[in-house]
């Protein structure tokens, strides 16, 4: 299936205070056969709701083959670095900088925020380095997921070989955080969602590529922030997620402290950005204040 889904052409912003990257953009995408609204969301990067929701879908009826979606994939980069990995969880993306320059940024899946009221296979944040690359791994089953198979009344394995029914797919990159591991999935549906126990999911189509780039040793980090701000062109920029790890007491406060630092308030549109911290779309959203209002 071939999406087109433009998400690695970036700007650089213009603010002498607060400078940051800005990606993708508005678009549209013709639904084909086998389409569903969460493999579209994977490959796009947008929560599948806000796509129904764009596109009053209903979701109980079946996509209709050739109707045309609006896609709303602008994202703001939540930190700029100039070689290595930067993984945003709320965010569910993975953005690649190389030579000082934002490389690559791409879709991922994360971990479970609670399986029975069980937070165990939360995607861990910290800085990491890439420990090493391994094509068509074994995946050696930890204990905490044997006991889950053995839960859901499932065979438990202790190893899984390479071929179509590893986890692991084809590609995987171990990294310095234990239990961590960045790899292609055998389940594209479940990408830029939270239903892994803790590693990094990625798409085939990215993950082929990456792991060709990526070299033992390159830094990393994964980072916590369901809020994201940036300005571009005079233009400020807010893009909400749903604080799915419930990391932050206030997410209104979150998004006032980040303004106030950026000496912003006076920018801002004040109902625009209530919009924004209801809709929790994901999308980094316009909250400038009309000249007609300032």
């Amino acid at each position: 299936m071939k999406i087109l889904i433009i998400l690695l052409v970036f700007t650089l912003t213009s603010a002498a205070a607060f400078a940051d990257l800005i990606i993708g953009k508005e678009t549209v995408y013709i639904i084909k056969k086998s389409d569903t609204l969460e493999l579209i969301g994977a490959h796009a990067g947008v929560d599948w709701r806000d796509i129904a929701k764009r596109n009053a879908i209903d979701i109980k009826r079946p996509l209709r083959i050739g109707q045309e979606l609006r896609l709303n994939t602008r994202k703001i980069v939540p930190k700029t670095i100039d070689n290595g990995i930067i993984i945003n969880i709320p965010d569910r993306m993975l953005y690649f900088f190389k030579d000082n320059r934002l490389e690559k940024a791409f879709p991922v899946g994360a971990g479970m925020p609670l399986w029975r009221g069980i937070t165990r296979w939360r995607t861990p944040t910290g800085r990491f380095t890439i420990t090493g690359k391994r094509k068509n791994p074994t995946w050696h089953v930890p204990p905490s997921m044997q006991w889950k198979m053995k839960m859901e009344g499932k065979p438990v394995q202790t190893v899984v070989p390479p071929g179509p029914d590893n986890p692991l797919g084809r590609y995987a990159l171990d990294t310095s955080i234990p239990k961590v591991i960045i790899h292609e999935t055998i389940w594209p549906n479940t990408v830029y969602q939270f239903r892994s126990h803790g590693c990094v999911r990625v798409l085939p189509k990215y993950m082929e590529e990456f792991f060709k780039e990526v070299k033992t040793g390159t830094p990393g980090e994964i980072i916590y922030r369901p809020v994201k701000l940036a300005v571009s062109d005079g233009r400020v920029y807010i893009e909400v997620h749903r604080d799915i790890y419930r990391e932050i007491k206030d997410i209104r406060a979150e998004a006032l402290r980040l303004i106030e630092d950026a000496e912003l308030k006076d920018k801002v549109d004040w109902q625009k950005l209530d919009m924004a911290i209801r809709g929790k779309a994901g999308i980094a959203e316009d909250i400038t204040l009309s000249p007609d209002y300032s």
